[in-house]
């Protein structure tokens, strides 16, 4: 198993609520998300239904397919475990990846700061054994992907990306 803990950080000339609410539509990133095939909305998956009742999306579930810059396929889910509108979104992830990934915003005079954390392991065999000597592909990868999120992001909101807000700082562990 082969672990990475990504950290992106995007800024954007962009009011909070603008940037919450499109990170918080996945099923539309494909839409602006260059390499995000489709997201499919799978349902809820959550003993405490009562979240949904409020207008929260806790326990909501999504399929992402991902075609990577390599070339190579990427597809799991994502199980919405935690919101606080409009700063946090965190979901839980399963399939050819496992782990977390948590999306933290945060405005000031304008800005909006996006942190996204991505804690996860491989679990198909071939990146499992190929991981020791094509990582830093893997990286480079992750990072590729990110970086189009933050332009695509940009576009959508015509909002303009600061420099140095859409630099990843990927891949250790």
């Amino acid at each position: 198993m082969a672990n990475y803990d990504f950290i992106t950080r995007w800024q954007l000339a962009a009011p909070i609520d603008e940037v919450y609410g499109a990170l918080g539509q996945p099923a539309s990133w494909p839409l602006w998300w260059k390499g995000l095939q489709r997201v499919q909305e799978l349902g809820l998956c959550n003993e405490q239904t009562n979240e949904r009742a409020k207008g929260q999306d806790i326990g909501r579930v999504y399929r992402y397919h991902w075609q990577s810059p390599l070339g190579y396929p990427l597809c799991f889910d994502i199980r919405v475990i935690r919101l606080y509108a409009p700063w946090l979104i965190v979901g839980e992830a399963s399939g050819d990846v496992e782990g977390w990934g948590c999306w933290q915003l945060s405005e000031a005079a304008g800005i909006t700061r996006v942190r996204y954390q991505w804690r996860v392991h491989t679990t198909q065999a071939w990146m499992n054994l190929t991981a020791p000597l094509v990582r830093p592909l893997f990286v480079w990868s992750h990072n590729a992907m990110m970086q189009n999120g933050a332009i695509g992001l940009s576009r959508l909101l015509q909002a303009r990306l600061l420099e140095g807000g859409g630099v990843p700082e990927g891949g250790r562990r």
